[in-house]
């Protein structure tokens, strides 16, 4: 069974919002592109797919946009090769490289970890949280960085009941970003 995996960045007092942190450095980006590779498909809710497919989906042209740094470039590249799977209400039809989840949440998400692979990776604020009300995320990867935004969207806020982690790598950048990855642990009665 493929893991899912949620990976997003995270302020000290919990801000996801995607401006909250420091701007993505080379070394950053790396370690975004590095968890890109780790993954068979992406999974994301239409705000998080929108917003990503307009930053980094390739242009018509098939040239990267000025702005883009050569160590952007990785990451661009993996991303929007990557396949895709948007959950939406309001979507009626997607593209780049990507898919329509319907039906039932839980069972869809339990069809694609059933697939053979290395993972899956979920990002965004929404879907991860109906993702772990579930108990389908196998992996939490918070990449914390070094900032207090004091306000902004909380990660998983209104989370449904405690879930338990166990720290298993930590990988410490440079600029003061912290990288943590955990597993749920489960209960045994």
């Amino acid at each position: 069974m493929r893991p899912l995996r949620y990976s997003i960045n995270v302020t000290l007092d919990g801000c996801c919002h995607h401006e909250a942190g420091l701007a993505p450095d080379e070394e950053s980006m790396r370690f975004w592109t590095a968890e890109m590779a780790r993954a068979d498909a992406l999974l994301f809710g239409r705000v998080t797919y929108e917003m990503m497919e307009s930053a980094w989906r390739r242009p018509a042209t098939g040239t990267w946009p000025d702005w883009m740094g050569a160590w952007q470039v990785p990451f661009a590249e993996a991303i929007d090769q990557a396949k895709k799977y948007v959950v939406s209400s309001k979507a009626s039809g997607v593209d780049w490289n990507a898919e329509l989840l319907q039906g039932d949440l839980g069972q869809a998400v339990q069809r694609l970890k059933q697939e053979p692979g290395e993972g899956l990776f979920v990002g965004g604020v929404t879907l991860p949280l109906a993702l772990a009300d579930l108990g389908l995320i196998d992996e939490y990867v918070f990449v914390v960085q070094p900032v207090l935004a004091g306000h902004g969207p909380t990660l998983l806020a209104g989370l449904r009941e405690r879930i338990r982690l166990e720290l298993v790598d930590r990988q410490e950048f440079r600029s003061g970003v912290a990288a943590l990855r955990y597993r749920p642990t489960r209960v045994t009665s």
